[in-house]
């Protein structure tokens, strides 16, 4: 009958030891990916006027707050800007309005509620 043979107890350190720095590089570089990566705003879908699409500036969206509302959801009164879903109302002088890239309404609100503070409202161009 054959004998078992067994690894001295230096090469399962040296096993261990070797899976351990594996470990390390693989976590610093998750790490490294993670926090050193742009911090990238979420993009609007494609219209006929962008047909590629454009992207929300972070500062209004962090990957999920702003999306395209139709021209029913807000409306415009002596004061500014109406949203209709919340009653809020965003003055024409406030800085939250922005000139909306494809000429659509995007609203951007706190954790995209539709309950939510308006953190930017992205307005097509006034009519002459």
């Amino acid at each position: 009958m054959p004998a078992f043979t067994t690894r001295p107890a230096s090469a399962v350190n040296t096993a261990r030891r070797f899976l351990n720095s594996i470990i390390a590089v693989v976590a610093v570089t998750a790490a490294i990916v993670t926090f050193a990566a742009p911090a990238l705003a979420h993009d609007a879908k494609p219209t006929a006027a962008k047909p590629q699409g454009w992207s929300y500036p972070f500062s209004c969206c962090s990957g999920y707050d702003c999306r395209a509302v139709s021209q029913t959801s807000i409306s415009e009164r002596p004061e500014g800007y109406v949203i209709k879903g919340t009653g809020e109302v965003v003055a024409y002088t406030d800085t939250r309005i922005k000139n909306s890239p494809d000429g659509e309404y995007h609203w951007c609100s706190v954790a995209g509620a539709n309950d939510g503070k308006t953190i930017c409202l992205f307005v097509p161009p006034s009519s002459f």
